[in-house]
């Protein structure tokens, strides 16, 4: 991400967590048949490198990766944690990459663009970067699309609240339904949108998913934030915490992260 741009969630272990839970599978099915050997391949916004570090397996031993993150605390864990031959880290703003023109076959970003307060700019400085012929590939999250059974009026609150934060630090936390839009905003005229979703419904995910949540609406920067500018009390993050954790008790208790995709040739 951008350092002119304030990230909502911060870099708290529980979210962090999250982060760390991400992979090709989970996070990056779309892109996958794309991804074949000797491909050089840029992660835009890798945070802590585990999408990353599978990239730089699938395009090796003679492809190569580099991961790209505002925060210099995440890029040094990454470092550590992603290690690979074909595979380095650096601190890097993607309204201004630091690369030559047509330099990587691909370039990716994962829950990028919905903290950006300009996400074309970026699409069209990543397509600078992307080889004609290559592919820019994204997902976001659309909040406003998530759904969940039961309902509650803490997580009600807790959406609103994540909404609210969110395009008060300059994002689109409904970014998902825009990707198209912005991709053809950007130039690309050849784009293939899709949709997949995140879905926690079984015992293990449920605890798992509540779990970060509860953590991350009472103690990451968000809570922060969300205390600071006035938009909920210490006590409300609270109980959108407990709501949380309510919901993953409930054996019939469903959640579903909606996320937009576009593959779009440079």
């Amino acid at each position: 991400m951008a350092s002119r741009e304030h990230y909502t969630h911060g870099h708290h272990e529980s979210v962090l967590r999250s982060h760390s839970w991400r992979t090709i599978a989970n996070s990056a099915a779309y892109l996958e048949p794309h991804l074949t050997p000797g491909l050089t391949v840029l992660d835009v916004g890798c945070g802590p490198g585990t999408i990353t570090a599978e990239l730089a397996d699938r395009v090796g031993p003679d492809g190569s990766v580099v991961g790209i993150d505002a925060s210099a605390e995440v890029v040094a864990l990454a470092s550590d944690a992603a290690s690979r031959p074909n595979l380095t880290f650096a601190v890097g703003d993607v309204y201004t990459i630091d690369a030559a023109d047509d330099t990587f076959d691909v370039v990716h970003a994962h829950q990028v663009l919905q903290h950006l307060a300009d996400p074309v700019a970026a699409l069209r400085e990543m397509r600078r970067v992307c080889r004609t012929g290559g592919i820019v590939a994204a997902r976001d999250a659309d909040y406003s699309a998530s759904a969940w059974f039961p309902g509650d009026e803490w997580m009600d609150r807790w959406l609103a609240l994540s909404v609210t934060i969110g395009r008060a630090n300059g994002g689109e936390p409904d970014a998902g339904r825009r990707m198209l839009s912005w991709a053809h905003d950007a130039g690309f005229a050849d784009v293939t949108p899709s949709a997949s979703v995140w879905c926690f419904a079984t015992p293990a995910d449920r605890d798992w998913w509540a779990g970060l949540w509860a953590d991350r609406v009472t103690q990451s920067h968000l809570a922060e934030q969300a205390v600071d500018s006035g938009n909920a009390t210490a006590d409300e993050l609270s109980r959108m915490a407990d709501a949380w954790r309510t919901w993953a008790s409930n054996p019939d208790a469903w959640f579903t992260v909606v996320h937009g995709e576009i593959l779009a040739r440079a």
